[in-house]
C-alpha cells in the first residue's frame, strides 16, 4: 500500500480537491483507496458527501480517545473509504500537546486497523491495512503543527499541490525542510514524490516561468540526501476548472459532477500518472475511466459502517 501525504501549509493551492479528486481517479481504476481527512475544518468529508455534527465519532476520537479507526471509517464509494474529520479535531493540536509520542499516534493507529470486512470469501480472519487498501491519502491542513507531522511520520510518500505563481514557491522551502526534520528524526522512509501544479494556466508566462524554476530548483538536488532528491514536477497539470470549484458544494468529485469537464480529464490523467502508466496509456485510460457510469452518493450525516 502507498501512503500518500499530500501538504502544502499554504490555503487554496489544492490539497483537498487533489486529495478528493486523485482518490476517487484512483477508485475508479479499481484500486482499493482510503482518504483520511487531517484537516479541521474537514473539507475533504464534506466534498465526498460527508457532514458531521460532532455526535458521532471521527478522527479526532481516534487521535485523542484511542478509538479504533475502523469504528469511524466509512464507505463513500466503489473502491473508496473516508476517515471523516469534523471541528474538534482543531481541538487535538492543543490536546496532544503533552502526549509523549504525539507525532506517532495516527501511525499507531493505522497499524492497529484491522477487520474482517474485506476477507476472501469464507476467510473470517483479520486484514491489515495493507492488505485492505492499495492508496492511503491523506489530506492535511494548511499549516505544520501536530496534525500534519502525524501524516508525515504515518506517511511513506509526499505530493505537493503547488499553484504556479512566485510566493507559492517561497513556502515550499519551509515546508521541504519540515520533510527533512521528519524523515531524519522519526520517519526515515520519507520521501516528496513529487509536484502537482494545479489552478494551471497555460497561455500565462509566469506558470511556465515557475514550473521552469521549480523543476531546475529539483533538479539541482539529484543525487542528494535529501528526501526530494528523486522529486519531480508531475506531467500532468491540473487547469482552471470551474467545476472543480462547484463540486465540492454538491458532496461530489469531479468524475459524478462533471465527467466531461477538463478538470475531471485531468485528475484521471494525474491518477494514471501515480500509478506509473505511461503517457500514451494515461490518455487512453483517462479517456475510459470518464466514460465509466460514477454512482452518485447522496451526503451522509450517520455513520454508514463498512460492510
Amino acid at each position: 500500500m502507498r501512503k500518500i501525504a499530500i501538504i502544502n501549509q499554504k490555503g487554496g493551492v489544492g490539497k483537498t480537491t487533489t486529495t478528493v479528486n486523485l482518490a476517487a481517479a484512483l477508485a475508479l481504476a479499481g484500486r482499493r483507496v482510503c482518504v483520511i481527512d487531517m484537516d479541521p475544518q474537514a473539507h475533504a468529508s464534506t466534498h465526498l458527501g460527508v457532514e458531521l455534527d460532532g455526535t458521532v465519532p471521527s478522527l479526532y476520537d481516534v487521535l485523542v480517545s484511542g478509538r479504533p479507526m475502523v469504528e469511524v471509517r466509512r464507505r463513500v464509494g466503489d473502491n473508496l473509504t473516508l476517515i471523516p474529520a469534523d471541528i474538534n479535531l482543531a481541538a487535538a493540536e492543543v490536546e496532544l500537546a503533552g502526549v509523549v509520542g504525539r507525532e506517532v499516534i495516527l501511525r499507531e493507529a493505522l497499524a492497529g486497523m484491522v477487520d474482517s470486512s474485506s476477507s476472501p470469501p469464507g476467510d473470517s480472519s483479520p486484514q491489515s491495512l495493507d492488505d485492505s487498501y492499495d492508496y492511503l491519502l491523506m489530506d492535511c491542513g494548511p499549516s505544520l503543527g501536530v496534525l500534519t507531522i502525524n501524516a508525515l511520520a504515518t506517511a511513506d510518500e509526499v505530493f505537493i499541490p503547488l499553484q504556479p505563481h512566485f510566493l507559492a514557491l517561497h513556502g515550499l522551502s519551509k515546508l521541504l525542510e519540515t520533510t527533512a526534520l521528519v524523515s531524519r528524526r522519526i520517519n526515515p522512509q520519507l520521501v516528496v514524490t513529487g509536484v502537482v501544479i494545479c489552478l494551471y494556466d497555460a497561455t500565462t508566462k509566469l506558470a511556465q516561468e515557475v514550473v521552469t524554476d521549480l523543476n531546475a530548483f529539483l533538479g539541482r538536488s539529484r543525487g542528494s540526501s535529501v528526501p526530494w532528491a528523486s522529486a519531480k514536477v508531475f506531467h500532468t497539470k491540473i487547469r482552471r476548472n470551474i467545476k472543480l470549484a462547484e463540486c465540492p458544494s454538491f458532496g461530489q468529485n469531479i468524475f459524478a459532477y462533471a465527467p466531461k469537464s477538463t478538470g475531471a480529464a485531468d485528475y484521471a490523467a494525474l491518477a494514471m500518472e501515480v500509478m506509473g502508466d505511461s503517457a500514451p496509456v494515461r490518455v487512453e485510460t483517462a479517456r475510459l475511466m470518464l466514460e465509466t457510469p460514477v454512482p452518485v452518493v447522496s451526503r451522509q450525516t450517520t455513520v454508514q459502517p463498512v460492510v
